[in-house]
């Protein structure tokens, strides 16, 4: 019989709607093993104990009532710590909002308890969600970056501290600490869930991220946060279908396409021999295998990501940084400094650039049911000054494509390794389906031997 702590969201959340577990045992059983943990991890930043033991009280006391509030009903979730709670400390890793407390709910975070979630806290992010490395360690091996900058939620949800955390993604920074930590990350299409209430980066390349240990999982949190946001002007007016009846519909023996392209030459033999095997043992459980090529204008998309997020970024930070900018980390300064110097008219081709690649991006994803491509070029690099290498991951950001990064074994130093699944825009059900079935097919599930 497992504890509290080590069930899916799905599992608990099954669980209580069948009156087998108490939300209030459930949040005890996390708050315990955060209190355990965390002190040498560092992944959580603001927890409010009481508060998330009162809600956990009301939501139990529904549920006994058989008043469940919806699919979230008494399962805690951790926030990224970028996502405005009413009444809650909301930092963004930040000398600049060390004592910022929003009064209103993040759209996101509205849907969360609305859903009858528990907000159990707040999990540490890199500052303002950029480059400079928090002070989270990878559970792992502590010698290794946690990867950024959604480093907290992603050490929370591997160690069993919550069962799914928010983070957020600009270049890599939801689906590159997913790999480097063994979890499952999903960052849907741009416009799907909404960002309002979201400390941004760059408007036109943030998304929403969910983190969790299972593609089920995913779904079920895609399928409470999805929705047209009037509040959010980047915001997608595409219908919310039913993910979790797609991903069934979907979960078969999928066409995949490999990428060797840019991926090989980039990925450490190690990680580009394991892609190979993964490859290997999709094709033998019944995936269809084709070599796809990249489009021309995947060559100019990393720099078209770099010029608008440090362009965009200027722009929100420019009133702190007229005042404050000796409060900012270097690496975060560096880039809004550079963005100030860029002119308009890079700008402009840099977004041109990136219309382009997305058309040539559905065309290319068009050919299959999924891309296939390592997560990340290596395991988590051993030097927690960084955060990691997040090339694979732009090449979706900027594209504002769909993707999940699947763990899919270890490596020879023990270090997580994973593969990465892109789809269509607003086609996640389909995703999420191709993604079941190799989950499925790799039978990897990864937990850190010291949080097992």
């Amino acid at each position: 019989m497992p504890q509290p702590y080590e069930l899916t969201v799905s599992q608990a959340a099954r669980e209580i709607r069948e009156k087998k577990l108490s939300p209030v045992a459930l949040a005890q059983d996390l708050l315990n093993r955060i209190e355990a943990t965390d002190e040498a991890l560092k992944a959580w930043v603001t927890i409010d104990r009481e508060e998330v033991l009162t809600n956990a009280k009301q939501r139990e006391e529904e549920a006994q009532r058989g008043n469940i509030r919806g699919p979230l009903h008494g399962v805690p979730v951790g926030l990224k710590d970028i996502f405005y709670t009413a009444g809650m400390k909301t930092a963004a890793g930040s000398k600049v909002y060390a004592d910022f407390v929003p009064e209103f709910d993040a759209t996101s975070v509205a849907k969360i308890k609305g859903a009858g979630g528990i907000i159990l806290g707040k999990a540490v992010t890199t500052e303002f969600a950029t480059s400079d490395p928090s002070p989270t360690y990878n559970p792992w091996n502590f010698e290794h970056t946690p990867g950024g900058s959604s480093s907290g939620s992603s050490v929370a949800v591997a160690t069993k501290t919550v069962g799914a955390a928010l983070g957020s993604q600009t270049g890599g920074s939801t689906c590159r600490p997913a790999a480097y930590n063994g979890i499952v990350g999903l960052k849907a299409t741009y416009g799907r869930i909404s960002r309002y209430g979201v400390v941004p980066v760059s408007w036109s390349l943030d998304h929403v991220g969910i983190l969790v240990r299972t593609v089920e999982d995913a779904a079920l949190m895609l399928q409470v946060m999805s929705g047209e946001d009037p509040k959010d002007p980047g915001s997608s007016t595409e219908p919310v279908p039913d993910f979790l009846g797609q991903m069934a519909e979907n979960n078969k023996p999928p066409r995949i396409g490999v990428v060797t392209d840019y991926y090989s030459e980039n990925s450490t033999p190690e990680t580009w021999a394991h892609t190979e095997e993964v490859v290997q043992t999709l094709k033998a459980a019944g995936a269809e295998i084709v070599e796809i090529g990249l489009p021309d204008s995947f060559g100019s998309c990393h720099s078209a990501q770099r010029i608008v997020m440090n362009v965009e970024c200027a722009a929100f930070h420019e009133q702190f940084h007229a005042t404050q900018a000796e409060d900012y980390g270097p690496r975060v300064r560096s880039g809004m400094e550079m963005g100030m110097l860029v002119p308009a008219t890079k700008y402009l081709q840099a977004m041109r650039l990136r219309r382009q690649f997305r058309l040539d991006m559905v065309q290319t994803v068009g050919q299959v049911d999924a891309l296939l491509t390592p997560a990340t070029p290596a395991p988590a690099p051993k030097d927690r000054n960084t955060t990691g290498d997040a090339s694979f991951q732009v090449p979706w950001t900027t594209s504002g494509l769909p993707t999940v990064t699947l763990p899919s074994g270890l490596s020879e130093g023990g270090m997580p390794l994973a593969v990465q699944l892109g789809g269509l825009p607003f086609e996640e059900g389909k995703l999420l389906g191709v993604s079941k079935w190799c989950e499925t097919a790799l039978g990897i599930r990864l937990t850190p031997p010291a949080y097992s």
